[in-house]
């Protein structure tokens, strides 16, 4: 890929938009390789895969949004279709039942903080700041942001981020709930994440996926229908050899060796 960098990082998959000059921007290509590196996944060539890193190349930003160079040339058609890429492309990392992580090394605005709302948890170095500016440009959030935010942080502080148009710092994004943990300025971004989610890669696969899918389910749910499928999804739990290992390694005071089984 040229402009997705892909790398194993133990269980980790860390993936790194490869576009510093462009603002680690999403150009078509770039989406593209989105779609390509869902296919890798689902082949399954990282059978011991627990977690998918995004981050972006440099320190200065995770990923800025749409390459406006490149919007600039398209026809009206041609941003219906790249929008409708925003959701082909991306919208997988939503749906993984591996769990994706945002790496925020820097900047997060419009597509590029659109990107981070698609991952389960966001991880920001304090310097970064985040924000949906797309008002101030004539136009709303085209990638699902004007759903997401306020699934995450409420209605109220997703319509300021979003009428405003202004960023916010990344300790204000960690008061709004929009960032899980915030990383000093210095030192390894990658490396303090891949820490940060030790307890997933050691973790057990199958009931992190379980998890969820059962949280997913509370958005767009009705409470007694999401606890029946919350009772199913423990059902799957309750039968695997994952639990088996973990009852015996608590007997024996070690740690357990899942097999995502």
């Amino acid at each position: 890929m040229s402009n997705l960098c892909v790398e194993e990082r133990g269980r980790a998959l860390l993936v790194t938009i490869d576009r510093e000059q462009r603002g680690n921007s999403l150009s078509r290509a770039t989406l593209s390789e989105f779609a390509e590196l869902k296919a890798r996944i689902a082949r399954g060539s990282e059978s011991e895969l627990r977690a998918i890193v995004i981050t972006g190349r440099g320190r200065r930003v995770f990923c800025a949004g749409a390459d406006l160079k490149e919007r600039a040339n398209m026809s009206h058609e041609q941003v219906r279709e790249q929008l409708r890429a925003y959701r082909t492309e991306l919208g997988w990392l939503a749906e993984s039942p591996i769990p994706v992580v945002a790496a925020i090394n820097g900047a997060a605005l419009g597509g590029g903080l659109e990107l981070a709302l698609l991952c389960d948890l966001r991880v920001a170095v304090s310097h970064a700041i985040l924000g949906l500016p797309e008002t101030s440009l004539a136009i709303i959030p085209g990638a699902g942001g004007t759903q997401y935010l306020p699934r995450l942080i409420g209605e109220a502080r997703a319509k300021e981020l979003i009428l405003l148009g202004r960023p916010i710092t990344a300790r204000t994004a960690h008061n709004y709930g929009l960032v899980n943990h915030v990383l000093p300025a210095d030192g390894d971004v990658v490396a303090a994440v891949l820490q940060y989610i030790e307890p997933i890669l050691s973790g057990a696969a199958l009931a992190q996926a379980a998890a969820l899918q059962a949280v997913d389910l509370a958005a767009h749910t009705p409470i007694q229908e999401g606890l029946r499928q919350e009772l199913s999804l423990y059902e799957r739990c309750l039968q695997s050899q994952d639990r088996v290992e973990a009852l015996r390694a608590r007997r024996q005071k070690r740690a357990p060796q899942f097999a995502g089984k």
